[in-house]
Parts: C-alpha cells; sequence; structure tokens
C-alpha cells in the first residue's frame, strides 16, 4: 500500500478532487480583504486603459501637420504627459498597497490554516502516528500549506485583475474597430479549451510531484531522528542511496510536470502572434481606408497587447492553482481523518478519583482483523491505594494494558473501569490528569528542567517546582547539572542522561499528582547507583496512590503489594512474592531466569 493509499484508508475517505467550495469556506474569513485587493486591482486595471487614449491625443492632437511643417500643441502634450504621470503614480502607490495586503492576508490565512492542522493533529489518535510517517506530517503542515498562498490569497485577485484587462480591452476594442475585435476573438475560446485541459493535467502532475516530494521529507527526518543507529549500523551508504533513489523519483516527477505544463507558454506565443499579424492586417486596412486615425491604431495596438498579454500570464497562474490544488487535496484529506479515540457525549468528568481499576474480560488486538488478540479476555482488579507490579515475558501485552488504561486505544470486547466508570465513558483530558504514566523512553521537550516540569503544574513558581524535586530526592543529580534546574536539556532530553531525563519525568509526574501512577520499564536502562536514587524517588511517588509498575528487572517490584503474571495477553497468577516463589508456577520460572542471569 502506497503512503497516500494509507492516509486514505485512515482518514475513511478517498482524496477529495473537488476543492471549490472547501476554498471558499478557507478564504470566507478574509472575503473583505481580498473584495479590497480585487478593488484596488480593478482601479489599476483602468489606469491600464487610460494610458492609450492619452498617446492617441499625443499622436493625433499634439503633432500638427500644416505645409510649413510640423507643429507641436505644446499645451495638449503637457496636459498628456502629466496625465500619463498621473497615471503611473496610481499605478505604482496601489499596487504598493496592494502587495501588502496581499501579503497580510496570505500571512493570517496561512497561519490561521497551519494553526488549525496543528491543532488537528494533536487530536489525531495514536494509530495515525503509528502507521503515518513523520515527515509526511511535516511535509502537510509547512509546505503544503505554504503552497496555499498562490491558490487562495494571491491568484484570485491576479486572476480577476487578469480577466478584467482582456474584458476591457475586448470591450473597447469592439467599440473602436469592430472587425479587429472580431479577428481577435477566436483566440478566446481556442484558450480557454487549453486551459481547461493544461489545468486537468497539471494538478494531476503537480500532485504526484508533491507525493514525491513528500517521500523525500519523510525519509530525511526519520534519517535525522536515527542518525545515531544508522551510523552504529554502518548503514550510511545504503540510506544514501535510498536517499539518492528518492530524489531521483522526485526529479523525474518534477521533469514530467514542467514538461506537461511546457507546453502551455509556446501555445500561448502562437495565439499571440496571430494576434499580431490580425492587427497588422485589419488595423493596416482601417487606416488604408481611413476608417481608423494613425492615433486610433496606436492606441488599439495597445489594447491589443493588454488583450492578448495575459494569455501568457494565464499559463504562470494555472501552474500555481495546479501546485495549490494538488496541496490542498493532501490538507483538506489531513484534516478529513478524524480521531479513532473520541468522547462520547455527555461524557463523564471526574473531578477526584480514588484509583480503584477493574480490567473485566478484555480482548485487544493492534489489527482488528488478526487471528490471535494481543490480549485475550483479561480479568484484573487493582484496588484503590494498591502497589501492583506487572510481569511477563516480553511482547506478551503488558505495555498494551497501559495504552488501553488511558484511552489511547480502545478495547475491543470487555471493559476497563476507573472507579466504577467504563474509562470510554470518562472525557479523555479528565481521565488522563488521574492516570500518570512514566515510561522508559519518555519524551522531553527543548527548553529547561524548569520548563519541562512546568507541563505538570503550569501555575507553579519555581521555588514550587525545585522544592517538588527535593521533596521527591531527585535534587542529589538535577542539582548537579551545569546550570542546575535552569539547565537546557536538549531536543527530546538529548543533553541529559538516562537516569537524569527519567528524575526530571518522575519529578513531573509527582507535580501532577495524578490518584494512578503507572511506571512502564521506568528503571530500566541505568545504572545501579541511579536506579538506586529513581527506587526512592518511586517510593515517595508511589505513596498514597494506585501504583502499576511494570518492569522486566524482577528486583525492582519485590516490595509490590501484589504481582500479576500476564503470558500470551491473560492473568496466569497473581500473588505477593513469598506466595507467588512458594507456589513454583509462572513467576518463580522467571524470577529463577532472572537470578541466573544475575548471578553469571
Amino acid at each position: 500500500m502506497s503512503d497516500l493509499a494509507m492516509e486514505e484508508e485512515l482518514a475513511k475517505v478517498r482524496l477529495d478532487r473537488r476543492m471549490l467550495g472547501r476554498i471558499l469556506a478557507l478564504i470566507r474569513p478574509i472575503r473583505w480583504g481580498i473584495a479590497g485587493v480585487v478593488l484596488i486591482e480593478a482601479v489599476l486595471v483602468s489606469s491600464i486603459f487610460v494610458r492609450p487614449w492619452f498617446i492617441r491625443e499625443v499622436v493625433d492632437n499634439g503633432f500638427i501637420g500644416s505645409p510649413g511643417g510640423w507643429t507641436v500643441n505644446r499645451r495638449l502634450v503637457a496636459w498628456m504627459v502629466a496625465g500619463l504621470g498621473v497615471s503611473w503614480l496610481v499605478r505604482f502607490g496601489l499596487a504598493g498597497v496592494s502587495e501588502y495586503l496581499r501579503g497580510s492576508l496570505a500571512n493570517r490565512l496561512v497561519n490561521d490554516l497551519r494553526v488549525r492542522v496543528f491543532a488537528h493533529v494533536q487530536r489525531l489518535s495514536a494509530r495515525y502516528f503509528d502507521r503515518t510517517k513523520t515527515g509526511r506530517i511535516v511535509s502537510r503542515v509547512d509546505r503544503d500549506v505554504d503552497n496555499l498562498q498562490p491558490l487562495v490569497v494571491h491568484g484570485p485577485p491576479e486572476l480577476i485583475a487578469t480577466l478584467m484587462r482582456m474584458v476591457g480591452a475586448g470591450i473597447l476594442l469592439w467599440l473602436m474597430d469592430p472587425p479587429l475585435f472580431f479577428a481577435l476573438l477566436p483566440a478566446v475560446p481556442t484558450l480557454l479549451g487549453a486551459v481547461v485541459l493544461f489545468q486537468r493535467a497539471g494538478t494531476r502532475l503537480s500532485a504526484d510531484t508533491n507525493e514525491k516530494k513528500s517521500r523525500v521529507t519523510a525519509h530525511l527526518v526519520e534519517s535525522v531522528n536515527g542518525v545515531r543507529i544508522l551510523q552504529q549500523t554502518v548503514q550510511e551508504e545504503a540510506n544514501h542511496r535510498r536517499y539518492d533513489a528518492l530524489l531521483g523519483d522526485l526529479d523525474r516527477s518534477a521533469i514530467r510536470s514542467s514538461f506537461g505544463w511546457g507546453w502551455f507558454p509556446p501555445f500561448t506565443m502562437v495565439l499571440f502572434t496571430v494576434g499580431l499579424g490580425a492587427l497588422v492586417l485589419v488595423g493596416g486596412h482601417g487606416v488604408a481606408r481611413h476608417e481608423l486615425t494613425f492615433g486610433q491604431l496606436t492606441q488599439c495596438v495597445f489594447y491589443v497587447f493588454v488583450f492578448l498579454g495575459p494569455i501568457q500570464e494565464l499559463g504562470d497562474l494555472f501552474e500555481k492553482f495546479a501546485t495549490g490544488a494538488a496541496s490542498a487535496q493532501r490538507v483538506f484529506l489531513l484534516l478529513d481523518t478524524e480521531p479513532e479515540i473520541v468522547d462520547r457525549p455527555g461524557a463523564t468528568v471526574l473531578a477526584s478519583a480514588r484509583g480503584e481499576i477493574a480490567f473485566e474480560r478484555v480482548r485487544f488486538a493492534y489489527d482488528p482483523a488478526a487471528a490471535r488478540p494481543v490480549i485475550r479476555d483479561l480479568d484484573l482488579a487493582i484496588r484503590a491505594g494498591e502497589r501492583l507490579a506487572i510481569v511477563g515475558p516480553t511482547g506478551h501485552g503488558k505495555s498494551t494494558l497501559v495504552q488501553l488504561l488511558t484511552r489511547f486505544y480502545d478495547v475491543q470486547g470487555g471493559r476497563i473501569t476507573l472507579d466504577g466508570h467504563d474509562v470510554r465513558d470518562l472525557a479523555q483530558e479528565g481521565l488522563r490528569r488521574h492516570v500518570g504514566v512514566v515510561l522508559q523512553d519518555n519524551v522531553l521537550f527543548s527548553g529547561t528542567v524548569l520548563d519541562n516540569l512546568r507541563l505538570a503544574a503550569p501555575a507553579a513558581s519555581d521555588d514550587q517546582l525545585i522544592a517538588a524535586a527535593r521533596e521527591l530526592g531527585a535534587e542529589e543529580v538535577l542539582e548537579r547539572l551545569p546550570h542546575r534546574y535552569a539547565t537546557e536539556v536538549g531536543p527530546g532530553g538529548s543533553h541529559l542522561s538516562h537516569g537524569q531525563r527519567q528524575l526530571v519525568c518522575l519529578v513531573r509526574a509527582y507535580l501532577a499528582d495524578p490518584a494512578v501512577l503507572v511506571l512502564d520499564e521506568a528503571t530500566s536502562a541505568v545504572d545501579i547507583h541511579t536506579e538506586q536514587r529513581i527506587q526512592r524517588a518511586l517510593r515517595r511517588l508511589c505513596a498514597g496512590r494506585t501504583a502499576i509498575i511494570i518492569a522486566h528487572r524482577l528486583a525492582t517490584i519485590r516490595d509490590a503489594d501484589r504481582i500479576a503474571v500476564i503470558r500470551d495477553g491473560t492473568l496466569v497468577e497473581s500473588g505477593t512474592h513469598e506466595v507467588l516463589i512458594a507456589s513454583g508456577g509462572a513467576y518463580a520460572g522467571l524470577y529463577a531466569a532472572y537470578e541466573r542471569g544475575e548471578n553469571r
């Protein structure tokens, strides 16, 4: 399945080729600004039509022939030159105003749309991000949104101004010399037919080029994020070849697109040349028969250029429109993608929670069509305030339980309850405020340690955040950082060690003060000394709240009130460490294997 086909599957709709209605809805908030730009363009077009009249007056009446030679009507020439000067001043002044308005409107529309797309992306469910490359999402929010500017802001005024020039020049030519007008008239339907054909082909070619650009961006983002793995596995050259192949596909697509549009300028040049030929033949004939003055012919020359000149401009305009339309289709496809996990009407918002949890006959598979689900008819009750450890082999569904409890995915059978409420009946925001999660690889955002702590307590002062870190016993590590709590953590926390990142995340969870705390491999991949500090922080963090601890390192869960063993997505046994060891079941086998590994 291609990336675009996957996006269509996730959106549950096909790529929308009918853009007009949605684009009109997009520009509705700035419609009066665009109307103002169109009005300015109308004035500018009017100034274009006035200038040939000044020149005609100079040619016909500014120079007076007599038997003694030519005399100049200085007064008339002076007035006509002044009129031309004023028309150019008006054009320059209004053109500047028009450009300012267009830029302002473009920035407003693009920024509003980018914020809208960004907000929509944040609402999408986990499955969308599981199946969509990060680079493709970046491409939609960035380049595709930018490509809409010529389509929805710059394009309409330019197109209207172009059509006004053609129509206005045509009317004036018809009034001055009907034969010349009718000689040029066949160029219009010929041009319109060509525009329709080229526009359809151009949109398709531009869509293909944009798709290839998205693939290049997606691969680039993945390569930057995984550069250490590429270097560690010595795959730089192979990855370079793949990137080069993607660029080759993009080049070929761009060449096809340029080739498709490349026929339009020569075609318009042919129409332009034919029009000039008609002007010479028909206009010259009119002057010879004294039906036109030489000044009127000069005026007609300007009008013919105004009438035929936009033909070439239309090619550039429709190429921009094709690119913008292809980008709009992709942006709207993203906006049409609805989150799978949504709040039910009238969803309950829990003001507080005791932390009592129950998994009742829960069944779940990441692929609903899979023959073997990840979680199979699992029953597990957790008392409020209980400290439960969940253990089991890798890939048997332990972490999936966390995803289901926090509703990043919904169960396909059975139910999960918090304080007796089905989590599907609870508002997601409230549910996730009551259930805090600390993962093995938590994410820190660029900024300082305090900035990351403040995510959990936006209204807290620096002193309150530092006090929380000290209450949790994290100050021994965090206050040794180069700038203590003002230390920049770097992208994703890359400036901190794994243990330092985990301590920041534990303090962040402590500040959030959830009723239920889930620790998913929170102490793995750290040294023994750091693990001891984290264990002390965990004991303080878990006090007075329900705690679910998922761990491979069984030494970290001996002190749990109860241990649940998950295998093949099913609860196979449950009890205290001593009871399970004595029973000689699955947990005893896991613990024995762990001790053998520790003693090697």
